[in-house]
Parts: C-alpha cells; sequence; structure tokens
C-alpha cells in the first residue's frame, strides 16, 4: 500500500507541503515541533520498503550527517517511522533545480555561476573520497534569491574510491538513467569513480543549456546503448548562441572512456571560470584550448583499450543488440 499525500503523523513534526513525490519516495516540507526549526522530510513511499531501500535511507543519513561540506544538505536526524525510517533534513529554502529551470529561464550567465558552484561541491566531495552517483537537476538544490547552491540525496553514494558495477536489469539499476554514465551500464566492465560524477554533470549542464537531455528515448535498453555507444550533439548544434567552447566543455564531460574526461574539478573550474570571465568582460566566449590545467592527483590505471575502437565499438552494438532480443524472448 502507499503512502498517501499526507502520511501518518511523524510525532514531533507538522508536516506543510509535499516537495516531491518519486517511484519510490516522498519528500515534503515541515517543521521540527521542538525548536521549530524548518525541515525536509524524506519518506520511502512503500509501507513495507525492501531492505535495498532501507540500506539506502540509512546510507544517505550516516554521509550526509558526517560530511562537513557548505554544498549539501545536512542530515539532522533519522526517525524510526513505521515499518521504516523518516529521513529529517535541513531546509535551507532551496526548489529542485529542475522546478527552478521550469519556471525561471536560465541565461548563460547563471548557468556559469550555477557550474562552478557544482565544480565546487564535487571537488569536495573528491577530497573526502565520496562518490554521488546520481547527479541530476532533481538532486541539485538552489535558494531562489540568494543562488545558494547545494546536492542532495546521499542514498546510493559510495565512499569506496573505485567500485563495478556489474550487468543487471535497467530497472534496478543505481542511478538515473537519462544522466548514468557508460560505466554505471554494468556493461562497460569498467570501475566506476569520480568521474561518473562529471559524466552525470556533463548531461545536466547539456540540459540546463539546451532544455533537452541528450539522448531522449522511453526504451531503457535504447537508453544504456546511447549512453554507451552513441556521440551526443554538441550544445552549439542544438543552441547555435551557445559558445562552441563551452559545448566543447560539455562534451569533455560527457565522454565515453574516464580518462577522456575531465580528471579534477578544479580543471574544469578554471575552464569554467575562463568562460565566466570571457563572457562578463566581451558578452562572448571565443574558443580556447580546453583541460589545459587539468591535472589528476591520483594514480590511476587506464580501463581503455587503445587502438581497438573498432573492436569495441562492434562488441558494444552486439551486446545491446543480444540483450534486446533477449528481453523481446522474455
Amino acid at each position: 500500500m502507499a503512502i498517501t499525500d499526507f502520511p501518518a503523523p511523524i510525532p514531533g513534526y507538522s508536516l506543510i507541503e509535499q516537495l516531491y513525490a518519486g517511484s519510490r519516495t516522498l519528500v515534503y516540507r515541515g517543521i521540527r515541533e521542538a525548536n521549530n526549526q524548518a525541515v525536509a522530510i524524506k519518506l520511502l513511499r512503500r509501507e513495507h520498503p525492501s531492505f535495498s531501500e532501507i540500506i539506502n535511507i540509512r546510507n544517505q543519513y550516516n554521509l550526509a550527517n558526517n560530511l562537513r561540506i557548505d554544498g549539501i544538505v545536512r542530515a539532522i536526524a533519522l526517525e524510526r517511522y513505521g515499518n521504516s525510517y523518516a529521513l529529517i533534513m535541513e531546509d535551507f529554502g532551496g526548489l529542485s533545480l529542475r522546478d527552478y529551470s521550469k519556471n525561471h529561464v536560465l541565461e548563460l550567465k547563471e548557468v556559469l555561476e550555477i557550474a562552478i558552484k557544482l565544480t565546487n561541491i564535487l571537488h569536495y566531495l573528491y577530497q573526502q573520497r565520496v562518490i554521488h552517483k546520481d547527479i541530476k537537476p532533481s538532486n541539485i538544490l538552489i535558494h531562489p534569491i540568494t543562488k545558494e547552491i547545494k546536492i542532495t540525496d546521499f542514498s546510493i553514494a559510495s565512499l569506496l574510491p573505485r567500485e563495478t558495477q556489474t550487468i543487471t536489469n535497467p530497472e534496478v539499476l543505481e542511478g538515473t538513467l537519462a544522466y548514468l554514465s557508460p560505466e554505471q551500464t554494468g556493461r562497460m566492465n569498467r570501475g566506476i569513480d569520480y568521474r561518473s560524477d562529471f559524466y552525470n554533470l556533463g548531461v545536466t549542464f547539456f540540459e540546463l543549456l539546451t532544455g533537452e537531455l541528450p539522448f531522449q528515448s522511453n526504451d531503457p535498453m535504447e537508453l544504456i546503448h546511447c549512453h554507451i555507444a552513441k556521440k551526443p550533439p554538441l550544445v552549439s548544434e542544438i543552441k547555435p548562441e551557445i559558445p562552441v567552447a563551452l559545448s566543447l566543455i560539455v562534451e569533455k564531460l560527457m565522454a565515453k572512456n574516464a580518462e577522456d574526461r575531465y580528471q579534477n574539478a578544479l580543471g574544469l573550474k578554471h575552464d569554467l571560470e575562463v568562460c565566466q570571465q570571457q563572457w562578463q568582460q566581451r558578452g562572448g566566449i571565443p574558443e580556447f584550448m580546453i583541460a589545459q590545467r587539468d591535472l589528476s592527483d591520483r594514480f590511476l590505471i587506464p580501463e581503455k583499450l587503445y587502438g581497438r575502437e573498432n573492436e569495441v565499438n562492434q562488441c558494444e552494438n552486439f551486446s545491446f543488440h543480444g540483450a534486446k532480443s533477449t528481453s523481446a524472448i522474455g
């Protein structure tokens, strides 16, 4: 049985309004009665959640509670609630970037400001060896007046410097399919590390700049194939008014191989700041050589197969069509 719009009372809290209703979770704005504090309350939608859902909400509390970073939504408490938990988080008055962009025209100046703030937050997460794994506009909050930016939802985040995703049904993959990095699909035989967040961020930037996703399909297997093997269009091809230099930054973030993406958030930040300065001073952004200050401070063994691009593409296409055939038979 699903929890209704206003669920059973949560002792010590008053609910004001629903902020989000997803397939698995609900988020409400409320008040913590003990100190009259404004809070956001996250509930699992199902009355009898699965073991993995319980683990995820506990994981989100533990990570968000222990990280001392200004750019993330702070966890305040984890309260027992029926057969599940209620995650109590700070409410700083932010809206999801998805809702904000629907009701507010994003000028390039503001997109660059948001992008630089997000890059700073990812750098702080990188320093703490946290991989978020689900960067997207719905998980980014912005205060409509102060423009403060915070990232939320660490339910599938990892503290491991690298992990491996195994092949699984697209319906149960960790992350959001439209933003998933190739290695997160489990079909690349490559580890997931902080550079997966850069891919998610690239898709997010693409959407903020164009108003659409780079890959659009209602078929989960088709989306997975696109992330693995299909080159996304340049942002400037969809919106000619977007400078080519910024398009190339987004393209690099969305490279299929992690080795071809930015290797350091500070290198990305430098390029975004160059774009910002040029836009402020000239009202335009001339092309420049990107990633000149992008140096990794970690020793990472490349997983890219050099000189075998054609063979890799053939294998990926074979895997995709094989999976489609299996799905059709099932």
